[in-house]
């Protein structure tokens, strides 16, 4: 007999829509990979500056063009010419590099199990054949690379046997304003302006469900309702019924909590930050965190090597949000041509082989709650799954560590990837681990390790 999970109708009302359980694929899957690409990916520069959100290239229309304190407007008129405008960049869009399989093959390797993919950011451009009349001469079919990306990469993606997601900004910059003030110059907002009547029925919801049908997204990454317009404004719980009842992911999709104002950290099958910018994440509701592998989302060229996180800092921040209950959708910022920057593929890679060895503690885990586990040691993080418990050590510990508060009877303890036996004792609920001695050859991985405790 087959079992259907969710084949109930899903009312727009909050009510209805909150009961909907997250599938469990996402909260199972924990590592994904976010790729920011499009029109942005050509002049790929913004000044790296300390801040949150002051290096994003992909916010080259609003925020470098017309910069005079970061020398973003100097760098503009001074490369590409005072009159040359955002969509000038367009045909420049080309991704004649552009091998789908080759990326799939990538984040495969990287021990990912879900990608998302943005299907059309701020800037409105979209990556995808599109048949919205307002975007007829800004997509990748009729400029740049005269091609559906979003399909390409899509069909690649699943048949890695990974998920396949997209994110949608639901803003424009060309039409929308924030608090009153346009993003961008306001003769372009003239020029390029969907009409605010239009805007939420005849583009908006009809570019979601075209791409919903279109391509059965597993995930919808919103972005960006949250700073303009109510759930009225954007009629989020209609698209969101619809979505959940009648659409053909109806099963399997889960979506994040940015499609308008006051959603976040209240509705949403999980709960988004970006480089931990949300408060309050790590309870019971689902929730990942996203973040470039340098201070951008998008390509920037003006990183150098030392803006770039190492492997051991990420894989020690997947640890830690894994063991907080949470996902990491980890960033990479495709080159115009279509190539990802080999220092991205070199951490990717790196993070997969550390993951090929210690999957198990992060795959499927939960994070130890209502238990009185402790380690007095701060680079131990604690997973569970059944009847194991991880203890992942970012730091490889020099002498003996105690656990306390195990008062479960141990039936086993190893090291993962090591094939000796660890020597270790159970008393009074403590129980006190020796590290081996280890050859070199013997070592099973590098950055972070893992003892394995059977109850």
């Amino acid at each position: 007999m087959s079992i259907i999970v969710f084949s109930q109708k899903y009312e727009p009302t909050w009510k209805s829509i909150d009961s909907r359980p997250c599938p469990q694929w996402f909260t199972d899957a924990k590592f994904g990979i976010f790729i920011h690409w499009g029109v942005y990916s050509v002049p790929a520069w913004r000044k790296v500056t300390s801040g949150l959100y002051a290096s994003y290239a992909e916010w080259y229309y609003t925020r470098v063009m017309d910069d005079t304190i970061n020398g973003g407007k100097a760098f503009h008129d001074r490369v590409y010419g005072e009159d040359f405008e955002y969509r000038d960049f367009g045909p420049m869009f080309k991704a004649e590099l552009f091998d789908p399989i080759e990326w799939a093959h990538l984040f495969k390797r990287s021990g990912a199990k879900y990608v998302v993919l943005t299907s059309k950011h701020h800037d409105g451009y979209c990556l995808w054949d599109t048949k919205s009349p307002y975007k007829s001469d800004w997509n990748s079919m009729t400029i740049g690379p005269e091609r559906d990306l979003v399909s390409e990469l899509t069909s690649a993606v699943r048949e890695h046997d990974l998920k396949m997601g997209l994110y949608y900004s639901v803003i424009e910059w060309e039409t929308h304003s924030r608090k009153g003030k346009y993003f961008i110059d306001e003769k372009y907002v003239d020029k390029y302006r969907i009409p605010e009547e239009r805007y939420v029925d005849d583009h908006l919801h009809f570019q979601l469900k075209e791409l919903v049908n279109n391509y059965q997204p597993s995930l919808i990454f919103f972005d960006a309702g949250e700073w303009e317009g109510d759930e009225n404004y954007w009629k989020s719980r209609e698209f969101l019924s619809w979505l959940y009842s009648e659409s053909p992911v109806k099963d399997e999709v889960v979506v994040n909590d940015r499609f308008f104002k006051g959603m976040p950290g209240n509705h949403g099958d999980y709960f988004s930050s970006e480089y931990k910018d949300a408060d309050g994440l790590g309870g019971d509701h689902p929730w990942e965190e996203s973040r470039g592998i340098g201070g951008s989302y998008g390509f920037n060229r003006d990183e150098n090597i030392d803006d770039y996180s190492t492997t051991t800092e990420l894989i020690h921040e997947l640890i830690e949000i894994v063991s907080s209950g949470g996902n990491l959708l980890l960033n990479v910022g495709p080159t115009a041509d279509g190539r990802i920057p080999l220092i991205m593929q070199e951490r990717l890679i790196e993070l997969g082989d550390w993951l090929n060895v210690n999957g198990e503690a992060i795959y499927g885990s939960k994070p130890l709650i209502n238990q009185n586990i402790s380690t007095q040691k701060d680079h131990v993080f604690i997973t569970t799954k059944k009847d194991k418990i991880y203890l992942i050590c970012t730091a490889w510990p020099d002498d003996n560590f105690i656990i306390n508060g195990l008062s479960k009877q141990i039936t086993n303890l190893s090291l993962i990837g090591y094939s000796n036996k660890i020597e270790w004792t159970q008393q009074n609920n403590n129980l006190t681990i020796t590290p081996p001695l280890m050859k070199i050859s013997e070592i099973p991985c590098q950055h972070a390790w893992v003892f394995k405790i059977n109850l």
